[in-house]
């Protein structure tokens, strides 16, 4: 079943206490992509480029079947760029730089071909842009998704709260949902946020997992322990992606499959912290992705 992928395909540069990269491929949409197209072999993308933005790239997402139609190539424009370092916590960065560059006047059409997605994952832009893609769709898809953030609660609360009522799945960071909600415990907090519209939220904690929450039902995924964390850069997204293209691949809507497409959204995080950038993303193959789920089973399986 088709997913619909809409975010930032752009310019990274990373420095770790691990290392650092000059400009490599990232943005919130290429993750996002690149994950789900480990899972569902239908994904389409709608994003914004420069004339900076290497061919080898757009051919990379090409080779990992997914359709890059909707991502605009503006010739005399530049790329989204984001320069950031992590201290030896790696859970607190600085942002060094910050370029919209053509993203600042992003306004997305979707190619006729999209229109009928049936799966909807709308990376973090502003409100008025996720509704836009809503309006644009030709019937109203199976699942919307949509993430956000807290600079979108402090600059556009009003069109932040009218999109949230247009989706079926929210997911926010806990900070966000504190803010969100003005709820300081989270299960308080998620109760308040399925008022205003979703019917799922997921809350992710970083390396504490993620907590996915349905009417009176709560559900937790852990993260996977790992030795060695290269960079955390577009975990959330990777993370996305997998929850959306297990569940674009499985077309069930239960939340005892939501429970399933949280795991599998965890295991694909895990792999993309352990190397910089998509790198790891890429050199996925479907035994590697058993093995991790296998290995989450053992971490979480017990009897009482």
């Amino acid at each position: 079943m088709s997913l619909l992928v809409v975010g930032t395909v752009a310019f990274d540069k990373i420095e770790t206490p691990y290392g650092k990269t000059d400009k490599i491929l990232g943005g919130a949409g290429t993750y996002i992509g690149l994950a789900a197209s480990h899972l569902t072999d239908d994904v389409k993308i709608v994003s914004v480029v420069g004339g900076d933005f290497p061919q080898k790239y757009l051919d990379l997402l090409k080779s990992h079947n997914v359709d890059i139609q909707g991502i605009k190539v503006i010739p005399d424009g530049k790329t989204f760029f984001w320069a950031g370092k992590y201290h030896e916590n790696i859970n607190n960065r600085d942002t060094l730089a910050t370029e919209l560059n053509v993203l600042a006047d992003f306004n997305p059409v979707l190619p006729e071909s999209y229109k009928n997605a049936r799966y909807v994952m709308l990376g973090n832009l502003t409100p008025a842009i996720q509704q836009s893609v809503i309006e644009q769709m030709n019937t109203r898809p199976e699942l919307i998704c949509m993430d956000t953030m807290n600079f979108w609660m402090d600059s556009a609360w009003d069109d932040l709260l009218k999109v949230i009522t247009m989706v079926d799945v929210l997911t926010i960071n806990d900070e966000e949902a504190r803010q969100l909600s003005g709820e300081y415990s989270l299960v308080k907090a998620a109760r308040k946020i399925l008022t205003m519209g979703p019917r799922y939220l997921i809350v992710k904690k970083g390396e504490h997992g993620a907590l996915l929450f349905y009417k009176d039902e709560i559900f937790y995924a852990p993260a996977m322990p790992l030795e060695h964390v290269c960079d955390p850069t577009g975990a959330g997204d990777t993370f996305a992606g997998g929850f959306m293209g297990y569940l674009a691949k499985t077309q069930d809507k239960s939340f005892a499959n939501m429970k399933k497409a949280l795991v599998y959204a965890s295991a694909m995080a895990s792999f993309t912290v352990e190397k910089f950038g998509t790198q790891k993303l890429t050199e996925l193959n479907s035994i590697l992705i058993k093995q991790r789920l296998n290995d989450f089973e053992k971490l979480v399986s017990f009897k009482i």
